[in-house]
């Protein structure tokens, strides 16, 4: 089994909708798009840690028990305002904090997303990812200081049957190759009508969910896994009368209009009436 966090980039600097090439659409333009597709990823197990998470006691973390998940944004000078340079991430479960371990890449050792590793990265998996052309981290810093919207979902990938996480690929290459080994997941495995059809009833819960300083979103040790979840939470609230329409950057957005033109003019409005929302 496999985990992932990854970094993405994009040589865009506001938000955008793209069309066409400027998507990256596969197979031919994949990496001319205006964002990276690949990025620069921390895969435990296709950096050689096997045994870091699956089911059972045997691993680090054991994916049939509740897992807190912690991930941290650290600045060069370690404040709010200052410069992105490292993305880190650790976990708690059974009262026993479990970091990322350290991992050979390249010449190097790293247990965080840096400009370093990710340059180790490429050169050793020789991928084309294109994350350190996009931008790298300091193009993550540039549209974090517009505001993020944090998404959580459960999905399927028709495009690849998710084999670039958990599985050897590309499919047609030595799963010995560096990089190309990702999860112990069959190449026949993760088919959408297969996912869908077998396991529709599929289901996750976040639970939680916090941001803030370093050191404050930890909270305790997660318990046994929770029982049904409740039903849906009520929807996004109506546009204020005035001031953020919806009380916030990312509910502004999403009452947006598709057609393209339209939603690029409305997100600068919402940007323009919610200048101090900043959603993580």
């Amino acid at each position: 089994m496999s985990t992932a966090y990854t970094a993405h980039s994009c040589s865009v600097t506001t938000h955008t909708r793209c069309e066409g090439t400027q998507c990256g659409d596969n197979p031919d333009h994949r990496f001319d798009g205006v964002c990276d597709k690949n990025g620069c990823d921390i895969n435990t197990y296709r950096l050689g840690k096997k045994d870091f998470f699956g089911p059972g006691s045997s691993f680090d973390i054991d994916t049939t028990q509740k897992v807190t998940v912690v991930t941290q944004f650290i600045t060069d000078d370690n404040t709010d305002t200052g410069k992105l340079k490292e993305i880190r991430r650790h976990y708690r479960q059974n009262g026993k904090v479990i970091e990322t371990p350290s991992l050979s890449v390249g010449s190097g050792s790293f247990n965080s997303i840096t400009q370093e590793f990710c340059q180790a990265e490429v050169g050793l998996f020789k991928d084309k990812t294109n994350f350190l052309e996009k931008g790298g981290l300091a193009s993550m810093d540039a549209a974090m200081e517009h505001g993020m919207v944090l998404v959580m979902s459960l999905w399927d990938d028709h495009a690849a049957n998710m084999l670039w996480l958990d599985s050897s690929y590309p499919t047609d290459q030595d799963p010995s190759t560096p990089g190309v080994a990702r999860g112990s997941c069959d190449k026949n495995s993760g088919k959408p009508d297969d996912v869908e059809n077998q396991h529709a009833d599929a289901s996750v819960t976040f639970s939680n969910v916090r941001y803030g300083d370093i050191g404050s979103t930890d909270g305790g040790s997660p318990g046994p896994s929770p029982g049904p979840s409740p039903g849906p939470s009520p929807g996004p609230s109506p546009p204020s009368p005035s001031g953020c329409p919806g009380g916030s950057l990312s509910a502004c957005m999403g009452m947006c209009p598709a057609s393209p033109k339209a939603f690029k003019a409305c997100v600068e409005v919402c940007e323009q009436r919610c200048p101090n929302d900043v959603v993580v």
